[in-house]
């Protein structure tokens, strides 16, 4: 069976976002990037999902600036067999919107027809957690998002999904979309030895015209700026005066 997993290029987690001083978007210049860690774990669980035997073959695919090859090297040096950059945008800034990726990620499945998809559920730079079902959407594929644990069966996929009520399993059927989420497991840290091969891995560059899709964004940021900061708390000496201060403020 082969695995497809889209990885996206952001924010190194471990760095502070900064927005830009006119307001424009957050500022890019000389920032760290990395994989997207959701997509991190979903890389690491095609790999052990190959380890057991359930995969044949991984391909990791990342849609965004010509960068984003860097990403695809991590995934590659990880274990990833091939990688297909689609290089959408010139400018760093331009983030592609969820539904031009997963119509590229469709025309993508049709030409690799993996028997699984395995994506993170959402990246950390927008959060917004749609192209999974949208791609499922588009492929007419069971979809299960926020995974936490994995099994494949034969042609059936055993997945614990993570809600708010608490744990939930279910059973879809292959072809499916999963979603990883952040208990899913540990990523590894890639070796040097594989780091080197990842170098001589094939990675294919494609455009979205090559899938006849259309980036052009639909949606317009009018302004980013940062979030307020917390203010000072004031200390109570009775729970009546805290009561009446959770009063003054609409609270209670």
């Amino acid at each position: 069976m082969k695995v497809l997993v889209p990885v996206k290029r952001v924010i190194d987690y471990n760095v502070k976002a900064r927005v830009k001083a006119d307001g424009s978007g957050v500022d890019l210049a000389n920032v760290k990037m990395s994989m997207n860690p959701f997509d991190e774990i979903a890389v690491e669980e095609a790999i052990r999902l190959k380890e057991k035997g359930a995969a044949t073959e991984i391909v990791a695919v990342s849609i965004g600036v010509k960068q984003a090859a860097e990403t695809l090297r991590t995934a590659l040096a990880m274990g990833a067999d091939r990688a297909i950059l689609v290089v959408a945008a010139d400018d760093v800034h331009q983030d592609i919107e969820p539904l031009a990726v997963a119509k590229i990620l469709k025309a993508i499945v049709d030409a690799e027809q993996p028997g699984l998809v395995i994506a993170g559920k959402q990246a950390i730079d927008n959060d917004m957690n749609a192209t999974g079902q949208m791609l499922s959407a588009l492929l007419g594929w069971s979809q299960a998002t926020f995974a936490s644990k994995l099994e494949i069966a034969g042609d059936v996929a055993h997945v614990t999904r993570e809600v708010d009520g608490g744990l939930q399993t279910i059973e879809v059927r292959l072809p499916a979309i999963v979603t990883a989420d952040l208990r899913l497991n540990e990523p590894r840290y890639a070796s040097l030895p594989n780091i080197m091969k990842a170098k001589k891995k094939p990675l294919e560059e494609k455009t979205p015209a090559d899938y006849g899709v259309d980036v052009t964004p639909r949606l317009t940021v009018v302004n980013t700026r940062e979030p307020e900061g917390r203010k000072a708390g004031i200390k109570v000496g009775s729970v009546d005066e805290l009561v009446s201060k959770l009063k003054e403020a609409g609270v209670v």
